[in-house]
Parts: C-alpha cells; structure tokens; sequence
C-alpha cells in the first residue's frame, strides 16, 4: 500500500489541474452541441448523426494513437493536441441558425480525431508519475476531477445555450484547452513516481522512463499495431465487456435527449441539469475510490458497478409510468453517477496493470476503438429503430446490455480466478508495474 496519496506527487497534482480544467470547458460543449443538433435538427435521426460522426474518427485513428502514445514523447503529444484542439473550436463561432449544422458536425469530427490521439498518451502516461499501490486511487481522482467539472460544465452549459451564448461556450472550452495546455508543458521530460523504487522493481529505468522518455520506452516489444496488444486475453475479455457496455452508452447518448424531451417534457435547461447532477455520486464514488480502491479488484468493481448502471437505468426510464417529478430524476441521475466514474476507474486501472509501458499505448488505443465502435453500434440502432420499435423499448435494453456486461465479468472472474500457486507462478514485474498479473482476489498486490 502506497505511503501518500497520489496528489502528493507534484507531476500527478499537475496533470490533474490540467485534466479538472479542460474537462469543465468540455463539458460545456459536450451537453451544448447534442442539443444544439437536436434543435436545428428536431428529430432522434439527425442527433444520432451528430455522434456518428464523432465516433468515426477515433476508430479511424486508434492505431495512429495507439503508435504516437509508444513511439513519442507523450507530454509533447498531449501539449500539441490540446493546442490543436482549442484552435478547431473556432468554427463553431460562425454557427448562426440551421444553415450552421456543416459546422456542427465538422468540429465534432475534428475534436473527436484529436481525443482519440490524446487519451491513449494521457491514459499510457499516468503509471509513470505515481507508485502503482498509487494506481487506482490516481485513476479515482481522475474520475474525480472529471466529475466535478461535469457537475459544475453540465448545468451552466444547458443554462447557456438556454440563454443563446453558444459563442461564450466555445470561448471558454478553447481557453481551457489553452491553460490544460500550459499545465502539461510543466511536466518534467522525464519524471519518474515521486519515490524511488528497488532496483529489482525497475526503479531506476523506471525513473529514467518518466513521463515522456521515449527513447528508453523504444524495446523490442513495442513493435506490432493493435492486432500484437489484443493478443493479451485478459485485454481481450476487457474490449469484449467494454464493447456491450458502450453499445449501451451509445444508446443512452442518442436517447437521453429524446426521453427528457418526450418523457419529461424538458428542455435546454432540464438535460444540462440531469446530465450534470451525475457528477454528484460520481464525486462520491470516486472519493470512495481514493480512500479504499486499492483494497477492491478491479474486475469485482467493474461488474458490480455494471449491474448497478444497468438496474439504476432501468428504473429511470420506466420512472414516467410512476412519477413525473423532476426531483426524483435528479435524485436517481446522482445514484448514477457512482457506478459509471467506478466502472471508468476499474477498467482504466486493469489495463494499465497488466500491459507493459512500452505497449501501453495501444492498448488504450484498441480501448478507444472498441469504445467508439460499441458507441457507434448503439447510436444507429437508436436513429434507425426508435420509430419502429418504440422509445421505451430501446431504453429497456439499453439497460439490459449493462446487466449483460456485469454478469459477464462476474462468470470471467469466477472461472478465471487462478490458486494461489498458479498465481505466483504467472506474476512478474517490470518497471515496478505486475506484467500478465490477473487481480482477481483483494489480496493481489494488482489491486
């Protein structure tokens, strides 16, 4: 168990910032332009579309991610993509009414491109600023920061866009990306954890390795595209599970819209609200995270957390046959909240444990691919079967697929989990990180 808290690491409390930062400007933009679309649009169709087209890309570019995240100074990455992702917000500053929609859907391709050459850089970065009891608390604060500025960018976004200041929305987004920026460029080139490790647990390398050492990153096994890292089985059992639950976010994504709108009756101002009181138990889920996570396996949150989204979902979509108060749906959007930032932690810190440095990168590429591509599948089954097959049965199995992913990882850990023999025989470590370690029981030192 490590000493210190993770945002005792000076490198670690400087990407945080940046992360807190960038994502409030975000999520500013994230709860305006769905519904932007949904306005010039008026239809589930022309929504859908708009995320279509923001999934696109980063399935087009996971392998170029995936090879720039491995093959290059990460920091140097990260620093140059937030740049450019400030300046491709500009456009939207031209939108003026539905002639504007072009507009809309190419920024949402740009910004989309350049997200899934950032995270797979971001994602590989974080395990060489901390110590690795350090991992899912750091992961945990991240889905913190996260949370918070969706909590504080959801509401005033919606409140914004109510108000007709798409121009403020996109000002603020780009300077946030701006400052994150700056933040990053305040990384050390080549900072290692904020303790040393032993020298049997690849401290020194480890140390030299840091934040950006590309060079030192550059070994035999970092050759081969994303085909060479999926051959990992526990990767591939990890994109399987990811790939049912986010065909159900892409459902939700699509559909959320519509259900406040048609279910609810709400407008601009409601969704911004639902969306951002999910930051509420994310908070709360993440702080627990912080405080407790590296006593809990990975595995055993994700599919607790899985079946907790699908039977919260559940009941919120079939809410209407009950009550219309707008209070009960702010109340069970926060329920939400704590599952979906421990499903997010649970799954970012098992791939990062049981990948090397060296091909973290495109793991969290293929990661980003199967992702959008379960996004994908979701957003056109609900543009293409909302009319035909009824709201209210989509959401239904939108939360079914949730449940499916849960159970799923639970059969996998019950079948997968090894004795204790075979465990310590199929452990190694490098660079002080478990290489081929399956956390299974709380008592991994994985965990």
């Amino acid at each position: 168990m490590a000493a210190r808290g993770p945002l005792s690491v000076p490198a670690f409390r400087t990407l945080w910032v940046a992360g807190l930062i960038s994502d409030t400007g975000d999520w500013l933009l994230l709860i305006a332009l769905p519904i932007v679309v949904y306005q010039l649009t008026g239809s589930a169709v022309g929504t859908s579309a708009a995320f279509a087209a923001e999934l696109a890309p980063g399935i087009a570019l996971a392998p170029l991610g995936g090879r720039l995240a491995d093959a290059c100074d990460r920091r140097a990455v990260m620093m140059a993509l937030s740049a450019a992702q400030a300046l491709v917000l500009l456009p939207l500053l031209l939108v003026h009414g539905r002639q504007g929609l072009a507009i809309v859907y190419a920024v949402i391709v740009a910004q989309s491109g350049l997200r899934a050459l950032f995270d797979p850089a971001k994602n590989a970065l974080l395990p060489a600023l901390v110590e690795p009891g350090q991992l899912v608390p750091a992961n945990s604060l991240a889905g913190l920061g996260a949370a918070v500025a969706r909590l504080a960018g959801g509401p005033l976004g919606g409140l914004l866009l109510a108000a007709g200041s798409l121009r403020t929305i996109v000002v603020a987004d780009a300077l946030s990306f701006g400052v994150a920026g700056l933040l990053i460029a305040r990384l050390p080139r080549r900072a290692g954890p904020g303790r040393a490790r032993p020298r049997g647990a690849g401290g020194a390398r480890a140390r030299l390795r840091g934040a950006g050492g590309a060079r030192a990153r550059r070994r035999p096994d970092s050759r081969g595209g994303l085909r060479a890292v999926v051959r990992n089985r526990a990767v591939a059992a990890a994109l399987l599970v990811a790939l049912i639950a986010d065909t159900a976010q892409g459902i939700f994504v699509v559909l959320f819209v519509v259900f406040v709108a048609r279910r609810l009756h709400g407008g601009a101002a409601e969704i911004g609200l639902l969306r951002g009181v999910q930051a509420v138990g994310a908070v709360a889920g993440a702080l627990l995270l912080a405080a407790r996570g590296h006593r809990w396996a990975p595995v055993a949150l994700a599919g607790v957390g899985a079946i907790a989204f699908g039977v919260i979902d559940m009941t919120i979509w079939n809410g209407p046959l009950v009550t219309g108060s707008e209070a009960a749906y702010v109340v069970l959007f926060v329920c939400a909240g704590a599952p979906g930032v421990i499903m997010e932690t649970a799954g970012i810190s098992f791939l990062q444990r049981t990948s090397a440095d060296a091909e973290r990168g495109r793991v969290f590429a293929a990661m980003g691919l199967t992702e959008n591509a379960g996004q994908a599948v979701g957003i056109v089954v609900a543009g293409v079967l909302t009319a035909p097959l009824g709201l209210m049965a989509l959401l239904d199995a939108q939360a079914g697929l949730y449940l499916t992913a849960g159970v799923l990882v639970m059969l996998w850990t019950r079948r997968a989990r090894p004795s204790r023999a075979a465990h310590r025989r199929m452990t190694g470590r490098r660079d002080g990180l478990a290489v081929g370690e399956e956390p299974w029981s709380k008592g991994s030192s994985a965990t």
